[in-house]
């Protein structure tokens, strides 16, 4: 007679199971969004050698009058080269800020892994067009024009796919502190594409965009091949979203809850919960939910709002940092390009950072104003005094990176997370894509504002740039108050009636 596992054992091999398959899911997915942040970073870095001081080089071969424009790439010869740039830019974020709408519907209702693998191969595509456009010597505005807003619309399949699938594994538990690691691929692809872009921006810059587009779409079979979007489908437990009790409603920020001898926290609540399960949990109800019941749950506007003036900051500074350094520290693109991969460094600290404080406070709209309250005069600082010397630049573009991609971090992330399995969507788990979209969407208006207004701006000064990023963080600070309102007054109730449990006989 064969003998029957203990239920201890039983569990150990479960979760033996589900960790394993957890952690092939945040790798695939952390390498797949890292590749499509590899493939948007290249334009930042060629931007200062597609209009180049060109007297810097020598004398013209061609002996024609104009010696310092002799090296750029027509049509970013002209005065209007920065609108031009920004022109670029908005192909490609206005792009994608529109179909980020639209792509949450369908992420929704077809396949992740069809398509994100999808988007991933055509995102190469154009990613490499627009570098073929260096050996097919083209010098047309509307080819570059165009292939950034085919670009733009694609790429708008990965992020609420790789969010969405992320949220199936992972409940709520420490969701924060490990989409604050996971969300560090953003960060990474940056530095990636900044050095890949920066290895061949000075001899042959058509490189600098095929070879991440081959990359992605290298990454786009991979994911194909492995990405598996439900625990279910490998017969794995599905993660605990929130406590289902009405009677524990405000322990989700995290604080105790007490019964006498027992004083248990959310978190480790949850991990008893997981714990004692010893079966599978019925299958989640997988109906699409439609866009305006995903703006009716409560938070997603105000953290959209939010994240179109957080994303404005951060998108300007992936877009414009290297030519701003370029500019006024006098310093090569190379150089320049390696030098603003530290503010990505600092995203990550961030990143993680924002994801602990919150899972530890429950406050995800408290964590995310505080950082941009700091990140104000951190900017002020930066471009007063951020190139008074190598150090201080080093310090400071850490620092502004933490707290401006902390929140911005977060934001599309947990939060997203959180609420596309709001409690009150009432075990409908078909959320996520939708209102990852919508959040995301919004602050993609904000990705195309910033780096237009930049670009227009920066002809006058650009200390006018920093104050339109100051006055972004202030905005989007105020936009979250009544949510952090809320959180501060649910942690005083919590507080008032953990001391009057303590207190009673």
């Amino acid at each position: 007679m064969k003998a029957i596992p203990a239920p201890g054992i039983r569990f150990l091999r479960s979760f033996s199971r589900d960790s394993w398959y957890r952690g092939l899911i945040l790798v695939l997915t952390f390498l797949c969004y890292t590749t499509f942040h590899l493939s948007r970073k290249p334009i930042s870095i060629v931007k200062s050698e597609l209009h180049y001081n060109c007297s810097s080089r020598g004398g013209n071969p061609n002996n024609e009058s104009n010696s310092t424009t002799w090296c750029d790439w027509k049509p970013f010869d002209q005065d209007n080269y920065k609108e031009l740039f920004g022109a670029l830019d908005n192909a490609f974020l206005v792009a994608y800020a529109i179909g980020m709408y639209i792509s949450g519907i369908f992420g929704e209702r077809l396949p992740l892994r069809y398509y994100l693998s999808g988007g991933m191969l055509l995102s190469g595509l154009f990613t490499c067009l627009f570098g073929l456009g260096y050996y097919w010597n083209i010098h047309q505005l509307w080819y570059f024009v165009l292939v950034q807003i085919f670009n733009g619309l694609v790429q708008t399949t990965g992020w609420p796919s790789v969010v969405t699938c992320v949220g199936n594994w992972f409940g709520k538990g420490k969701r924060g502190f490990i989409m604050g690691i996971w969300n560090s691929h953003t960060s990474v692809g940056n530095i990636l594409g900044s050095l890949i872009a920066g290895a061949w921006v000075s001899s042959t810059w058509g490189l600098s965009f095929i070879v991440p587009g081959i990359i992605i779409a290298t990454m786009g079979v991979i994911c194909f091949l492995f990405l598996i979007e439900y625990p279910e489908d490998v017969d794995c437990s599905p993660p605990l979203h929130h406590v289902s009790n009405p009677d524990e409603k405000g322990l989700e920020a995290g604080h105790s809850i007490s019964d006498g001898s027992l004083n248990v926290s959310t978190h480790s609540r949850e991990n008893i919960i997981d714990v004692a399960e010893t079966g599978k949990e019925p299958p989640e109800d997988r109906e699409a939910i439609s866009f305006i019941a995903a703006l009716r749950i409560p938070g997603v506007v105000e953290f959209s709002l939010c994240l179109l003036f957080a994303k404005l900051v951060s998108y300007t500074f992936l877009y414009w940092l290297p030519l701003y350094i370029v500019n006024v520290a006098h310093l090569s693109s190379k150089e320049a390009g390696d030098m603003s991969t530290l503010f990505d460094v600092g995203g990550i600290v961030g990143g993680i950072l924002a994801g602990l404080i919150s899972d530890y406070t429950g406050g995800r709209a408290t964590t995310c104003c505080t950082m941009l309250v700091l990140a104000a005069p951190m900017l002020f600082l930066y471009n007063s005094i951020g190139q008074n010397g190598f150090a201080t630049s080093i310090v400071m573009l850490i620092i502004c990176g933490g707290l401006v991609n902390g929140p911005y971090a977060l934001i599309t992330t947990a939060v997203s997370a959180d609420l596309g399995t709001h409690e009150s969507l009432q075990g409908n788990a078909k959320a996520l894509s939708t209102v990852t979209a919508i959040i995301d969407g919004t602050g993609s208006v904000g990705a195309a504002l910033g780096p237009l207004l930049a670009g227009v701006i920066s002809r006058s000064s650009w200390d006018n740039v920093f104050y339109m990023l100051i006055s972004a963080d202030v905005l989007a600070c105020l936009l979250l108050s009544r949510v952090v309102f809320k959180e501060m007054r649910g942690w005083c109730g919590s507080y008032t009636r953990k001391r009057g449990s303590n207190t009673s006989f």
